[in-house]
């Protein structure tokens, strides 16, 4: 119980703070002059992350006890990684475009929607089919997303922040897409190479391909500065170097924290733990920062979460009646097929 409640401290520490960080870095103007700049440079932001976390994988992997199995990794998982890892590199950068004209609270909501994409990819890529509580579900977060997004408070300019929503919730949806597709895929790789992949192994090859294309792209990308830019921008606003290294260091260790979770307390208590993670996220952006929601985005808020306990209550059921079948066995599913309780899908002749 001791190291249940330690992995639980160790998950919301490390999350709600990169959570606060993340925003910072994002939407807040660094430096005393006018006017202020803020720091846009997302990819060299999702680089640093990428090697912070690649790091903290390899000295976790090292002591857990593990090797890097590189001569029992077949060619064929390599490529799946670089597909996660060029999936993940592309899908950061629309998330954090969507916070120049969106909020963070509805980034944040939008995050715990996650269950949406990796719905409507497995149903089109994979062909499979669902419960009916998950088209329930979805409705349910549908609606909720859109009533946060309608009843945002708009000012005098309303066509133009109207624009502005839109835009940024294509760019928050396209972010999603591709999560829904990275997840897909990860789920593919455990299950056809579950005798030499490991969490562990994943966090740490996914990083280290990520942090290449990231720095491919910047580096031999003819017509983009990005690099220049931000690396004047650390030297104009050295405070913000402080706040990169944190971001990326905070996502690192939280990463560990549920890997270990995971590993050891099964995926139920960790889906638990994450989805009221993602709610104290949302709360802290909200007072740390000042934000307000009108009526409409809360009753938003609690259809979206609504939505989340059905299926987390659901789940739970569902794996208790498995436990207590006469002939049934408990086994250990990783975190994506406890969230989709999936059927096979009907064989076409």
């Amino acid at each position: 119980m001791l190291r249940f409640t330690l992995c639980v401290i160790g998950i919301y520490t490390c999350f709600l703070t990169w959570g606060v960080v993340q925003e910072r870095v994002s939407t807040t103007p660094y430096g005393d002059t006018l006017p202020a700049k803020k720091f846009k440079y997302f990819i060299v932001l999702n680089l640093v992350q990428s090697m912070i976390a690649a790091i903290v994988a390899l000295i976790y992997l090292k002591a857990s006890g593990k090797s890097l199995n590189i001569k029992e990794t077949p060619r064929s998982l390599y490529l799946k990684y670089s597909q996660v890892a060029f999936f993940n590199c592309i899908g950061s950068p629309f998330g954090y475009a969507a916070l120049k004209h969106i909020d963070y609270p509805t980034m944040i909501l939008g995050k715990s929607c996650k269950l949406v994409p990796v719905l409507i990819m497995n149903v089109l890529v994979y062909r499979r089919k669902f419960d009916w509580h998950k088209y329930f579900c979805v409705v349910l977060v549908t609606v909720g997303v859109s009533m946060f997004m309608l009843y945002h408070e708009t000012t005098s300019s309303k066509k133009a922040a109207a624009t502005s929503s839109l835009w940024g919730l294509f760019l928050l949806c396209t972010n999603l897409s591709i999560d829904g597709l990275t997840n897909a895929t990860q789920d593919q790789i455990f299950t056809k190479y579950k005798q030499v992949v490991s969490g562990q192994h994943m966090m740490f090859y996914m990083n280290v391909m990520g942090s290449l294309f990231s720095a491919s792209y910047l580096i031999l990308h003819p017509f983009n500065d990005e690099l220049q830019q931000a690396l004047l921008f650390f030297h104009q606003h050295p405070a913000v170097i402080r706040d990169v290294l944190l971001f990326g260091l905070c996502g690192a260790l939280g990463q560990c924290f549920i890997f270990y979770t995971l590993q050891h307390y099964g995926s139920l208590r960790l889906v638990t733990v994450t989805v009221t993670r993602k709610l104290f996220t949302m709360l802290l952006s909200l007072f740390w920062f000042n934000h307000t929601l009108t009526l409409g985005q809360w009753i938003g808020v609690v259809l979206v979460f609504t939505a989340i306990g059905v299926e987390a209550y659901i789940g739970k059921q569902q794996k208790l009646k498995a436990k207590e079948a006469p002939n049934g066995s408990l086994k250990e599913f990783d975190v994506k097929k406890a969230l989709s309780s999936e059927k096979p899908a009907n064989k076409v002749a």
